[in-house]
Parts: structure tokens; sequence; C-alpha cells
């Protein structure tokens, strides 16, 4: 059982889509997924405008199915949207805040639009602004999160709020099971990330995907405290040696939290990565791995080893049968 609308709509196969997990999301990700029949998807909110048109091209290389970008709403992403339409970008997925002042650039431009929502009454709205697919985030959800209610609750209030609209369900999902889960509460589509986090296409650190696999589901955090780049921003990580420290010092706030502005490590070209970051560990990355944010659901638990993204997307696309 698929979704001929979703599908049709956006070109694809299956509607299950890879979570834009940003530099972790590389190109070869993206298009492993695409190229299995479902979306991949490019995180962009940060890149550089020859960084972003360089990726979106990497990818094309890689697959010549549809592929997404998304962008998040705290940052003016004017240039961004406009280079990601130019590259032909066939969706793309707003997330974090109203994105009124974008939705009818990308459909001018062509492109499918997906809206991330943590409420019911965010999905109405988005819909009234022209919103094509509605993204229904669950707490439960890996990285940043914007919701505050499990996906079990979310989906069918959202579904009940538009309907007619196609709901992609997102937070928990890491199997068939999920699958089959998401689709009897009225979604049409999966959402997954940690999952395909945890792939040899990912750009995840190898220390990291190891952390993935050896975590249970009750190892994650909903916290703000890797704020560096990105304050007051609710995410879902790892607990690790950074958070226990901090907790051990009774969560002090920013400003006076212990080892706040030690360099703890580095990005593949040189760039220092400080204690609170925002960056999770990438490919190339050096220094204390384990201390950087570790971006994970609480799915995570259903990762027991390292796979590839089609033995993933094969396990995932079973639900739909």
């Amino acid at each position: 059982m698929d979704s001929p609308e979703l599908c049709g709509l956006l070109g694809i196969r299956l509607p299950i889509f890879q979570a834009p997990m940003g530099r972790t999301a590389p190109p070869e990700l993206a298009a492993a997924v695409s190229n299995c029949g479902g979306l991949g998807m490019l995180g962009t909110s940060w890149d550089a405008p020859d960084v972003l048109r360089q990726k979106i091209r990497a990818t094309r290389a890689l697959t010549t199915h549809p592929i997404g970008v998304n962008l998040a709403m705290p940052w003016n992403q004017h240039e961004r949207l406009q280079i990601s339409l130019e590259e032909g970008a066939r969706a793309v997925s707003f997330f974090w805040g109203d994105s009124a002042d974008y939705m009818r650039e990308a459909k001018d431009g062509g492109a499918v639009v997906m809206q991330t929502v943590a409420t019911p009454e965010e999905a109405r709205r988005a819909v009234d602004q022209g919103a094509d697919v509605i993204v229904a985030q669950g707490v439960e959800s890996g990285g940043h999160v914007w919701s505050t209610v499990s996906t079990m609750v979310m989906v069918p209030l959202v579904c009940d709020a538009v309907p007619g609209v196609p709901v992609v369900a997102a937070g928990g999902i890491a199997d068939a099971r999920g699958v089959k889960a998401a689709l009897a509460l009225g979604a049409q589509g999966v959402w997954v990330g940690t999952r395909f986090l945890a792939t040899h296409e990912s750009g995840a650190h190898d220390a990291f995907k190891d952390l993935m696999v050896a975590a249970a589901a009750t190892d994650t955090e909903y916290t703000t405290l890797f704020d560096g780049g990105w304050p007051n921003a609710p995410h879902r990580s790892i607990r690790n040696s950074t958070f226990r420290r901090w907790d051990q010092a009774g969560r002090p706030p920013a400003g006076s939290r212990p080892g706040e502005g030690e360099v703890i490590g580095a990005f593949p070209d040189g760039r220092p990565i400080r204690r609170y970051d925002v960056p999770a560990p990438m490919q190339g990355a050096t220094g204390e791995i384990e201390a950087f944010a570790l971006y994970a659901g609480q799915s995570v638990g259903l990762v027991r080893k390292i796979q590839s993204v089609a033995d993933v997307f094969a396990e995932l696309a079973a639900g739909f049968k």
C-alpha cells in the first residue's frame, strides 16, 4: 500500500523521505535514498551560496531522480531558495517557523512545498499559505525538534486539521512496523532521520555511528544544551560527556557551564568546534568526537548495525505492503 497522490506529486516511487540532517546528510546519502525510490533531502540552511550550488549539483550528478532541500526559517533564506530552484530541486522543505515570505517564491519556481509543523493550528496556517505537503513532527524526533507532542498523537491531529492534504509522519520511525503505524494514523508517508544517519552513505563520523548502535532509546535527551550557533532551539541528542558534566554541575545557564568555550575538535577544514556548539560530528572531523552534539531520535534504540541505504530502504518499504 503506497500513496499514489503523494508519490505522483513528487515523482517518487515510495513516500519515504530522508530527513535533512545538515552536514551529516551529504550528496551521497540524499542520492542513495532517491535512487531507491524515495526522496533524498539536503539540509542547506547554513551553506554559503557557492557551497550550496556545488552540493546540489553533486547530488544531481549521483541521481536522475528527484531531490529536495530544507531551509530553516530563523535565517534569511531567499538567496539559498533561489539557488535551490535554479539547480532543479523538486521539493523545498521549510522548518522552524512561518515560511509565508518564501512559500510563493518556491511554488512559482516549480517546487513542491513541504512544511514541518508542531501543532494542527500550524498545519492549517501552512496549508492556507500554500503548502502542498505537511510534515507532522513528533517530539521523539532526533536533531532539532519543533514539537512537544508525540508522533502517535501529532499525526492524527494534523491529519484531521488538513483533510485532503498529504501528511508525512516524522519521529520514531525506523522500520516497517513504524511505517505501518504511521499509515494507520492517517499519514501518507514517513520522514526518517536517525535510521538513515546510521548508514554507510551517511556523513556522520564513524565513531558517531558506533555510538548510535550502542545507544538505547532511553539514552537520548530533549534539551537546548547544544546552542552554539542556534540558541534556544530544542533538540534531541544522545547524552554524552558534555551533557553529563553540565548535568552534574546542576545544569547551569549558558555563560556559566563547565568547559564552555573550550575547543573540543575541528571541522574537516580545520575550523574549531567548541563545547556546546551546534555541529554534529561529521566524517573528517577531529577531536573529542563523543563530546560533540550527537543528534539522534528515540528510534536510535532500533539501530542495531550500520547498513547500506538500500538495505534500510527495503526494510522501510516492507511497511507499505
